[in-house]
């Protein structure tokens, strides 16, 4: 599935989401649609926790 095509789906996940159960809920849609996104990188090993934190506490990593 390329980005383009994932960008779709995004779009159009939130679009019904929106029409559906209207704004506040298309925020909370997109808000889990982050963090299962995050879960996923996180799986895949393509996201590095530690280097999350650090960043986020102010350390910089080189």
């Amino acid at each position: 599935m390329s980005t383009t095509d994932r960008g779709i789906l995004v779009g159009a996940v939130l679009a019904l989401a929106a029409v559906a159960f209207g704004f506040w809920a298309m925020i909370l849609v997109a808000l889990f649609m982050l963090i299962g996104f995050g879960i996923g990188r996180v799986l895949e090993g393509k996201l590095d926790l530690r280097g999350v934190a650090d960043a986020l506490r102010g350390r910089r990593s080189s």
